[in-house]
């Protein structure tokens, strides 16, 4: 079996310091065999640099997935292109910039990864996740043998509902993008891992990793600030999947909260 990370959205400083100065340690003692974390919140709370992509990667990360501030950071929308391991949302429009899917190696084997954003509550332009995710199967099932899909989204229903439409088709549908970790780790009976959301890398001393009194002031007054990372309580948040490589579908699965060392 391949034995599969996935990390929930690391965030700021406090998260990608985590995950470069403890993934190696983390991988030994899980006995992980790939990893694949969303990046998208990794840069000053919002969207992700070359630099920070390629620090995360020689940290331990095998494969960056991206979400709605995916183009946030100046100058991203180039960088993306030389960047290998890393994807944006493949439900995007086909003009952007940046791979729709990452695809690792474990020996021979072969686990591909993609997300898709959500359209309830969320902002930026995007098709339809269960259509897109339909295609991106078709696409690249010549070329891997498990597939994982990443849901990045608001509604808690239009996760759910993307699991139980993939079950069977997929390795594991994975939520994100809430930053809080949901108790509802389950495999589906046709044998795909689901979990609403994993949860974020970084400051849990906080408001969804910035600062509590910053978010708390903004709700009080609704005037604009600049919001800064927390640096509190900092977890790894994530969960892990093993992946029968004769059904290339979920044998066991559990969500994760590795705190700092």
């Amino acid at each position: 079996m391949a034995k599969v990370l996935f990390i929930g959205d690391i965030v700021g400083r406090p998260g990608r310091e985590f995950v470069i100065n403890q993934l190696r340690e983390i991988r030994k003692d899980c006995d992980i065999d790939l990893v694949i974390a969303n990046g998208e919140n990794s840069a000053g709370l919002a969207g992700i640099t070359a630099a920070i992509a390629n620090e995360l990667i020689g940290g331990g990360v095998d494969a960056i997935t991206l979400g709605d501030h995916v183009w946030d950071q100046k100058g991203f929308a180039e960088d993306i292109k030389k960047l290998e391991r890393v994807c944006r949302p493949a439900n995007l429009p086909e003009i952007c910039p940046g791979r729709d899917h990452v695809i690792v190696n474990y020996g021979n084997y072969r686990i591909a990864a993609f997300t898709v954003l959500g359209r309830t509550f969320m902002k930026i332009k995007a098709e339809c996740p269960f259509r897109v995710s339909d295609a991106m199967i078709e696409k690249i099932g010549k070329d891997a043998d498990a597939i994982i899909v990443e849901i990045h989204a608001e509604a808690t229903s239009e996760k759910v509902a993307l699991g139980r439409y993939l079950d069977g088709r997929v390795a594991l549908v994975v939520g994100t993008h809430t930053h809080i970790p949901t108790a509802d780790a389950i495999i589906f009976p046709k044998g795909t891992a689901y979990i609403t959301d994993v949860g974020m890398t970084g400051p849990y001393d906080s408001v969804l990793g910035t600062d509590t009194q910053t978010i708390i002031n903004l709700f009080l007054d609704g005037m604009p600030r600049h919001f800064t990372a927390a640096k509190g309580d900092v977890r790894l948040c994530g969960c892990i999947v093993e992946i029968d490589e004769n059904t290339n579908l979920a044998k066991n699965f559990e969500s994760v909260c590795i705190y700092a060392q």
